[in-house]
C-alpha cells in the first residue's frame, strides 16, 4: 500500500522570513499565499508556482533563482525586465541569507515537502554544465570553443542591433566627456585602439575576435590600413561581410569566420583583441600572446582589451554567467595579462583600467534594451530577453563595486637588438 504525499507544513514566506538576517527589503509574496516583507516595497518578487520554488530549492544560489526567473515562475514587479538595475542593487545591498545547519536545513526542507527536491528540466537557454562539456571535448580547445561561442554570440543579429546601436560593438566603450552618447564613445574606443597602435595607412592589421567588424571597418575607412578581422561566430562574420561590402570598404576591409589559432599570415604592424580574451582560459594565455607575437612584425604592436578582476587569481564565472552567458568564461587580473604578455616576448608599454567606462558602457546597452524590448522579445523570445537584462545589469553593478576592470594593455614585437620602435612617450594621448 503506498503512502499518501507529505502535506508542507511550513508555508514558503516562513521558510524565507526564516532564513533572513535583517529582513526581507522587498516585498514577496508566494503562490501558497504566504508574504514576507514590507507591503509598501518598491519591488515585489512572486512565486508563481510550484515549479519556481524546485527551482530554487534543488539549485541553490543565482542558478536556481534564475531559472525560476527565466523560465516565467518568480516574478519580478517594481522594475523593467530589461534594466532591473533599481531592484538587483537593493537585493544585492540589502538581502541577506544566512546558512541554515543541516538540522535546521532538513527541517526546513521536510516542512516545505520533500518532493520538491525533483529538479524541473532547465530551461531552453540554458547551456551543458562544466563537466558535461568535458565529455564532448576539451575545454577551449577548437570544436569546443566554436560551440560555445556560438551559443552567446549567435543568438540573433537582429536582437544585437536592438541591443547594441548602430555601431554593432560589443565591448566597453570610452566616454571622452560624461555626455557622450553610447555611439560616440564606441567610436572614441575604436579611434583610442588605432592611436595606441600608431595606425598609418598602408599598414596591416589583424583583428582576433573582430565580432561584428567594428574594429576592422574604422581602421580601414578612417586610418586607410588593410584590416583583417576573424570571428568563431557564423552569424557575427556574415553580418561583418554585408556591412564591408554596403561601405564600400571590401577592398582595405576582410572579416573571415575562424579561429584565431587557424590564421596563417603574419608580418602584421599590428594585432588588436578587444574582448577575446575573457574566452580563451588563463591558462592558455602563454600561448595565446606568443601566437599573437608571431603574428607581428618586429616593431609591431598589439593591443589587448579585456574584462580582468580587481585581483590576479584565475576566477571561473559563477553559475548563472556560465551557463547562460559566458560558458567556459575565465577571468584574472591585469598583472596575470602583462606578465603573460612578457613572458611570451612582448614589451608592455602602457595600461589603462577603462572600468567605470564599462558600467557606462552597460547602462547604455540596458536602456536600449528597454527602449526596443517588444521587438526583442519578438525576436528571441522573453526568456532569453530577460536573461540579457539581467546578466547586463548585474554586470554593470560588478564593474561598479570594482568586482570586475576593463583593461587595455598595450606592448610590442622588440626586436633581438632591443629595438621596438616605441617612440620616447606616448603619442596617442592619456
Amino acid at each position: 500500500m503506498s503512502s499518501s504525499p507529505t502535506v508542507p507544513t511550513l508555508s514558503i514566506g516562513e521558510a524565507i522570513s526564516t532564513l533572513m538576517k535583517h529582513g526581507m527589503p522587498v516585498r514577496f509574496t508566494a503562490y501558497d499565499g504566504s508574504s514576507a516583507g514590507p507591503e509598501d516595497a518598491a519591488v515585489g518578487l512572486h512565486l508563481v508556482n510550484e515549479r519556481g520554488l524546485r527551482y530554487i530549492l534543488t539549485a541553490p544560489g543565482d542558478l536556481g533563482i534564475a531559472r525560476a526567473y527565466v523560465m516565467g515562475d518568480l516574478q519580478v514587479s517594481g522594475v523593467h525586465p530589461g534594466n532591473p538595475y533599481d531592484g538587483l542593487v537593493l537585493l544585492l545591498s540589502q538581502l541577506s541569507f544566512r546558512r541554515p545547519g543541516a538540522a535546521e536545513a532538513l527541517r526546513l526542507l521536510r516542512g516545505l515537502g520533500l518532493g520538491h527536491l525533483k529538479p524541473p528540466p532547465v530551461p531552453p537557454q540554458e547551456h551543458l554544465p562544466r563537466w558535461r562539456r568535458a565529455v564532448e571535448g576539451l575545454r577551449h580547445s577548437l570544436v569546443r570553443d566554436a560551440e560555445v561561442i556560438g551559443h552567446h554570440y549567435d543568438v540573433s543579429n537582429r536582437f544585437y542591433e536592438i541591443v547594441l546601436g548602430p555601431s554593432m560593438a560589443y565591448t566597453c566603450a570610452v566616454f571622452e566627456t560624461a555626455d557622450a552618447t553610447l555611439e560616440e564613445a564606441q567610436a572614441a574606443k575604436f579611434d583610442l585602439v588605432a592611436r595606441k597602435l600608431d595606425l598609418q595607412p598602408g599598414q596591416r592589421l589583424l583583428d582576433v575576435g573582430c565580432g561584428w567588424g567594428g574594429m576592422v571597418m574604422h581602421a580601414a575607412r578612417e586610418y586607410g590600413v588593410k584590416a583583417l578581422g576573424v570571428t568563431l561566430s557564423l552569424q557575427q562574420a556574415e553580418w561583418a561581410k554585408q556591412a564591408i561590402d554596403a561601405a564600400g570598404l571590401s577592398d582595405l576591409a576582410e572579416v573571415r569566420h575562424l579561429d584565431y589559432r587557424d590564421v596563417v599570415e603574419d608580418g602584421f604592424d599590428a594585432v588588436s583583441s578587444i574582448g577575446l580574451t575573457e574566452h580563451i582560459g588563463v591558462r592558455n594565455y602563454p600561448a595565446y600572446f606568443a601566437f599573437l607575437r608571431d603574428r607581428l612584425k618586429p616593431g609591431g604592436r598589439l593591443l589587448n582589451h579585456s574584462i580582468t578582476r580587481a585581483h590576479n587569481l584565475p576566477t571561473r564565472t559563477g553559475a548563472f554567467i556560465d551557463r547562460y552567458v559566458f560558458p567556459d568564461g575565465e577571468l584574472t587580473g591585469s598583472g596575470r595579462i602583462v606578465m603573460d604578455a612578457q613572458d611570451a616576448g612582448l614589451e608592455v608599454q602602457h595600461t589603462e583600467n577603462l572600468r567605470v567606462h564599462y558600467a557606462r558602457t552597460l547602462q547604455g546597452w540596458s536602456e536600449n534594451l528597454v527602449a526596443g524590448w517588444d521587438e526583442a522579445v519578438a525576436e528571441v523570445g522573453e526568456g532569453t530577453a530577460k536573461v540579457w537584462g539581467i546578466y547586463m545589469t548585474g554586470s554593470r553593478i560588478a564593474f561598479e563595486r570594482n568586482e570586475i576592470q576593463l583593461h587595455q594593455v598595450l606592448a610590442t614585437r622588440t626586436d633581438e637588438t632591443g629595438e621596438s620602435g616605441y617612440p620616447l612617450r606616448h603619442t596617442f594621448g592619456v
